[in-house]
C-alpha cells in the first residue's frame, strides 16, 4: 500500500534531497515547512546552504506542475505542499501557533482522511508528540548508515593453523584463503568476509593466545610495518593503537583518508598530531608542509565574528584540547612537564608562530584545494554527511587527511549515531584501497585509570 510520508523541516535542513528517498510513496510537505525553511535562507552556515539548497529544489518542481496538487518525483510517487487541515482536532493543550503541532495536524488531518500517513522528523520530542496521538513516525537516516554496533571498525579476528600462523612470521604474507572466522550463531569457523585495508588480530586455532597482527591489502594478509614506531616518544600501548598508528603511517600516496573511532581517552588526538608532527619535524623529508587542524563547532559566525582579534585568536578557545594533547608532545618527560607553564606553552606557541600547525574553521576548507597538508578535522561525529563529502573532496595530491571522533559524543542537535559525517564516510568509504580506518574500544582507553572507569561505567 502506498504511504504518505510528512517531511518536517529538519530533515530537509539535513539533507535536501530527503525529498527523494521514498520511492513510489507520497511526500507531503506542510506550509508551515516552507515557513521555517525561508527563515533560515540567509543563515551563513550548512543550515542556510541546505535551506538555499532545498528552495532551488522545490522551484524546479514548481516549474513541472503545481505543489499544492501534486508533483511527479522521479522515484514515481508525488510530493505537494499541504495548505489545509486547520480544523483537525488536537489536544486542546498544545499551542497551535508552534510549528511542530502544525506538522502534527496535517498529520492527523491526512490520517483522519484516510492516508496511511509516517512523520519523518529527526526531532525526538516531535517524535513522542506524534506517536500520543497515533501518528506513526520516523527517524531519518541515511540508508547506508546501519546501527552503531553494527557499523563497520576496521578490524577483525581470524584464526589459522599453528603451521600458517608460523609461515606468516616467516615468510610476511597469508593467503586469506588459509583464515577462518569464528560464528557465534553457527558455533564454528567460517570463511571471513573482508575488506581492503581492514586490520585483523590473527589467533592460533590450537592456543587463542598466540597471535600476530596483519592487514588485508587486497590480495592478502601483510604484517603491520609501524606497530613498533614511536613519533615523537609516543608508544602505542595496546592493539587497537597499534592499529591506529599503521593507518596514520601509511603514505598519502597509500591510505591519504584515515578515518579513527573510539571513545574518550583512547589517544585519537594525541597520535594524530605525533605523528604529523613526526613526519614534519623529524623526518623532515619534505612530504608535507604543514599540519592543518579543523573542528567542526568552530562555526565563525555573528556569534564569534564579532570579539575582537584575528581568526587564530578567536578559533583559540575551540582549539584547547589540540593544545593539551601538544603539551605533551613538546615534553615527554611526565615529571619536569608542568614545572615551567610559560616554558611549556611557549613551546607550543612557537608551532604555531613557525606555521608548523595551523588552524582554521571547517567552514574555510569550502572551495579549497589543499595540497601536501597533514589535515586533521578533530571531532568530526558533529559534521553532517554533506560537510564531510565537502572535506574530503578539498583534499589535493600528497595530503593525508585524518577523520577522528567519537559517534557517542555528538552535539550537533540534528546527527546522531547514525546520521554524523564520520559514521557516514567510514560506512562509504570502507574496503576503498585509499582509506585506512579503525574503531578503538572501550578498553583501549589510556588517559587515567579514571578515564577508563568512567567510560565503562557513565
Amino acid at each position: 500500500m502506498k504511504r504518505t510520508y510528512v517531511l518536517d523541516t529538519n530533515v530537509i535542513l539535513y539533507s535536501p534531497a530527503a525529498i527523494f528517498s521514498f520511492g513510489e510513496n507520497d511526500v507531503v510537505i506542510p506550509e508551515v515547512v516552507l515557513e521555517e525553511l525561508d527563515g533560515f535562507k540567509k543563515d551563513k552556515s550548512d543550515l542556510g546552504a541546505n535551506a538555499r539548497h532545498a528552495a532551488r529544489i522545490f522551484d524546479k518542481l514548481r516549474k513541472e506542475g503545481k505543489l499544492n496538487k501534486g508533483v511527479i518525483l522521479p522515484g514515481g510517487g508525488k510530493i505537494r505542499v499541504e495548505m489545509n487541515h486547520y480544523d483537525t482536532k488536537i489536544p486542546s493543550t498544545w499551542d497551535r501557533q508552534k510549528p511542530d503541532n502544525r506538522i502534527i495536524q496535517v498529520c492527523k488531518g491526512l490520517k483522519d482522511q484516510g492516508e496511511d500517513v509516517c512523520l519523518i522528523t529527526k526531532d525526538i520530542f516531535e517524535r513522542i508528540k506524534a506517536d500520543t496521538v497515533d501518528i506513526d513516525v520516523e527517524d531519518f537516516h541515511e540508508k547506508v548508515v546501519p546501527e552503531y554496533d553494527n557499523q563497520y571498525t576496521g578490524r577483525t579476528e581470524v584464526y589459522v593453523t599453528p603451521e600458517k600462523l608460523d609461515e606468516f612470521y616467516h615468510n610476511k604474507i597469508l593467503n586469506m584463503e588459509e583464515l577462518r572466522y569464528y560464528s557465534n550463531e553457527l558455533e564454528g569457523y567460517i570463511a571471513p568476509k573482508l575488506f581492503t585495508n581492514e586490520f585483523m588480530i590473527i589467533h592460533s586455532t590450537d592456543n587463542p593466545r598466540k597471535t600476530a597482527l596483519g592487514r588485508f591489502d587486497g590480495k592478502a594478509i601483510v604484517p603491520l610495518i609501524f606497530k613498533d614506531m614511536m613519533p615523537l616518544g609516543i608508544s602505542p600501548r595496546n592493539v587497537g593503537q597499534k592499529f591506529m598508528l599503521e593507518a596514520l603511517c601509511l603514505g598519502a600516496d597509500k591510505a591519504p583518508l584515515a578515518i579513527i573511532k573510539g571513545p574518550a581517552g583512547t589517544a585519537k588526538t594525541l597520535f594524530s598530531l605525533a605523528v604529523g608532527l613526526n613526519k614534519i619535524i623529524e623526518e623532515n623529508s619534505g612530504q608535507y608542509r604543514k599540519i592543518l587542524v579543523c573542528r567542526p563547532n568552530v562555526t565563525m559566525d555573528e556569534e564569534i565574528g564579532f570579539l575582537p582579534g584575528t581568526e587564530q585568536e578567536k578559533i583559540s578557545p575551540f582549539m584547547r584540547p589540540v593544545f593539551d594533547n601538544l603539551q605533551i608532545l613538546v615534553d615527554s618527560d611526565e615529571k619536569e612537564r608542568y614545572k615551567n607553564e610559560k616554558e611549556l606553552d611557549d613551546k607550543v606557541r612557537e608551532l604555531f608562530d613557525r606555521k608548523i600547525i595551523t588552524t582554521e574553521a571547517v567552514a574555510y576548507l569550502r572551495g579549497r584545494s589543499i595540497v601536501k597538508n597533514w589535515v586533521i578535522i578533530d571531532e568530526a561525529q558533529n559534521l553532517s554527511p554533506k560537510q564531510v563529502k565537502a572535506i574530503i573532496t578539498r583534499v589535493g595530491e600528497g595530503t593525508k587527511l585524518v577523520l577522528i571522533g567519537d559517534p557517542e559524543q555528538i552535539d550537533h542537535p540534528f546527527l546522531d549515531s547514525r546520521s554524523n559525517g564520520l559514521c557516514y564516510a567510514s560506512e562509504k568509504m570502507k574496503g576503498s584501497d585509499l582509506c585506512c580506518q579503525i574503531t578503538l574500544k572501550y578498553d583501549e582507553c589510556e588517559r587515567s585509570d579514571l578515564a577508563y572507569e568512567g567510560s565503562k561505567r557513565l
